[in-house]
């Protein structure tokens, strides 16, 4: 008997965390689900540069609070505007600034792999 695909073969998602650990431990739990991952990528410029560069993205996951102020938000608005599907991955219980992202899917650290290929797959449909 075959063994199902992972849910996620295929699918190219963006991620944009300063957190290096972080970041790795993301990029490989969704390397494990079958996704091709664009980054990690720990800043706002980096991430608009990838989008502008990348092509096609299907998927991205973002903290929010990138470190020395930087916010995640400029990124937000560019994928809303190619109609790319994303979540805030956030420590934060509020975001305050998010403004038009407010009612946006997120995630709280910690969370899991399970967690995370789960929420991106529904992102997805």
């Amino acid at each position: 008997m075959r063994e199902p695909a992972p849910p996620l073969v295929g699918r190219r998602v963006l991620v944009v965390e300063d957190e290096y650990l972080i970041a790795m431990e993301v990029k490989r739990w969704l390397l494990a689900a079958g996704a091709d991952v664009v980054g990690p990528v720990p800043s706002v410029v980096q991430a608009l540069d990838l989008i502008e560069d990348q092509g096609t993205l299907d998927a991205a996951v973002l903290d929010v609070n990138l470190g020395g102020g930087d916010m995640v938000f400029p990124v937000a608005g560019a994928l809303r505007a190619l109609g790319v599907p994303y979540l805030f991955a956030t420590g934060e219980a509020t975001l305050a600034q998010a403004g038009a992202h407010r009612e946006q899917r997120r995630l709280y650290k910690p969370f899991v792999e399970t967690e995370l290929v789960r929420a991106i797959a529904a992102l997805l449909g």
